[in-house]
């Protein structure tokens, strides 16, 4: 059977009408058959009547499963609601394909962290991830995850508004708001295509890591690593100098072995500190002896560029075909902030993909993958994107 998705977004009013409203405009596009999932994505006021929001999305939708979470803004189509109270909704009927949602819950013990309640996602298709920020060791879930199970995409973003007195606004299926933890889906039998654009473009050479201890680069191509990235830097044009003076990242390429890199093979992280007595610098991630790095700079046209490219591989992936639908995490640090204008993203895949369903929210940190694992990123834009 086909996968059929549709979205909806209503803006403003009462929490309960508002979701009834975006709830049946998704209803619209699933071609007659049931809501398997529903994500939905609450901003504004709006959160903290959240239980309001629910109860309109399964008079609306009933669906079978449904994960969610409180947003600082949301999209819906090829529109962005960056402030004010919205309502954002994602439903999908997903032909023989399977969704099982979920709540997971960190606990402290002595000499670590155990969490509770994530299924086994071995052989899954694909997974949905929505933690809170403030109680969710997601970056170390995320490494653990990749190595019980390898291959698989996880797309998703942090939570990024809560409840009144900072309690955390996740949803649940049923009429739940979960303060804590993180809740997700895992997908069966339906097939999930991540696009992770990270809003950054490569500028000068790639390099080999040939000293490091952790997160700390002590040499580069058999230099001291800060003396080599100086010259790196002294050789770029003026334009691309400008652009890494404002905040210069390094990209180290994940699963290496390649005879050339591309933009996506590179995990773009900020460098976080430098020792000019030692002439190291640290990056916010770990890096081995061997790896190739290369710096970054981000700005709105390099950002643009980016997400559109991505889009256009999962294009092609698709063989031309436009997709059932699209999920998007994209970053609260985006929008009108980055681009100066409304709606880029949204706009942005609307044009690569063709006018499908899609929905979404500005997360506070976004999911997906690179380089086969998937890694908590800021500044992105992640989408799921759905083949029919």
């Amino acid at each position: 059977m086909t996968v059929h998705i549709g979205s909806g977004l209503a803006t403003g009013g009462d929490a309960r009408v508002s979701a009834v409203e975006a709830a049946l405009e998704a209803r619209d596009g699933l071609g007659g058959q049931h809501a398997d999932l529903a994500v939905v994505f609450v901003a504004g006021a709006h959160v903290a009547v959240a239980e309001a929001v629910l109860e309109g999305i399964h008079e609306a939708l009933a669906p079978g499963a449904l994960v969610g979470c409180g947003a600082g803004g949301v999209l819906g189509g090829r529109r962005e609601v960056e402030t004010g109270t919205a309502v954002s909704v994602w439903a999908a009927s997903l032909g023989d394909g399977e969704a099982e949602s979920f709540h997971a819950e960190a606990e402290e013990l002595d000499g670590g962290i155990a969490v509770h309640g994530f299924p086994d996602f071995a052989g899954a298709a694909g997974a949905l991830l929505i933690p809170d920020p403030y109680s969710f060791p997601t970056d170390a879930v995320l490494r653990e995850l990749a190595a019980r199970s390898p291959g698989v995409p996880v797309v998703g973003g942090l939570a990024s508004a809560g409840q009144p007195g900072g309690r955390g606004a996740l949803l649940l299926h049923g009429e739940d708001v979960v303060e804590g933890g993180a809740v997700g889906v895992r997908l069966d039998g339906v097939e999930v295509l991540p696009c992770v654009s990270q809003g950054a473009a490569p500028v000068g050479p790639e390099l080999t890591v040939t000293a490091a201890d952790g997160q700390v680069i002590t040499e580069l191509a058999g230099k001291p690593a800060l003396e080599k990235l100086r010259e790196v830097i002294l050789d770029l044009p003026v334009h691309e100098r400008e652009l890494v003076a404002r905040g210069p990242l390094l990209g180290v390429v994940v699963g290496g072995g390649k005879p050339e890199y591309v933009q996506g093979d590179f995990l773009v992280r900020g460098l976080v500190g430098a020792d000019p007595d030692r002439g190291t610098i640290a990056v916010g991630a770990p890096v081995s002896p061997g790896q190739v790095v290369r710096l970054h700079a981000r700005d709105a046209d390099s950002a643009d560029r980016d997400l559109r490219e991505a889009l256009g591989l999962r294009r092609e992936a698709l063989g031309g075909a436009v997709p059932a639908g699209a999920l998007v995490f994209t970053c609260n640090g985006r929008g009108r902030s980055m681009f100066g204008t409304s709606d880029h993203d949204a706009e942005a895949i609307g044009d690569e993909l063709g006018d499908v369903p899609q929905a979404g929210f500005f997360a506070a940190g976004e999911i997906g993958p690179v380089g086969g694992e998937s890694f908590l990123h800021g500044f992105t834009a992640t989408v799921g994107v759905f083949p029919s």
